[in-house]
């Protein structure tokens, strides 16, 4: 639930504040509320962290998928240091295509076996995803 309101456009804390407003009571006064402070604080940092949380779950995979791509660069140059001269064009195109091929193939299957089906709350999980396939049913 916390996660559904906070978007990138709206600002955590206001937008943890209406969430917890909306518990509470519908005029947002927490004077006159049943909980305390203790309990609203502990709201509004749960609320700020799951927003953070979910943040840095983006910067890293962004971080480390970089990272990946720079690696076969690395992977080019090594190749074109072990050939002769007139060979080094092929060797590019070899890396060029892998790294093309690498992600027709995580768009294709990649994305299903890793995130498909990722239902923690189902009884039946598998080992690798089985939906999504494609990217088909992906919202975001």
């Amino acid at each position: 639930m916390i996660s559904s309101v906070i978007t990138s456009e709206t600002n955590v804390y206001e937008a943890c504040k209406a969430l917890y407003a909306d518990a509470t009571n519908d005029n947002g006064d927490y004077a006159s509320s049943s909980s305390s402070q203790t309990d609203q604080l502990e709201y509004m940092l749960q609320c700020i962290g799951t927003s953070n949380a979910k943040s840095i779950d983006v910067f890293f995979l962004i971080y480390a998928s970089s990272l990946v791509f720079f690696m076969q660069a690395g992977f080019a140059m090594l190749c074109a240091g072990c050939v002769q001269l007139k060979n080094v064009q092929n060797s590019m195109l070899k890396n060029l295509l892998d790294a093309c091929g690498a992600a027709l193939g995580f768009y294709s299957v990649g994305y299903a076996f890793a995130y498909g089906g990722s239902d923690y709350n189902d009884p039946n999980k598998t080992f690798i995803g089985t939906t999504n396939f494609f990217l088909v049913g992906v919202d975001d």
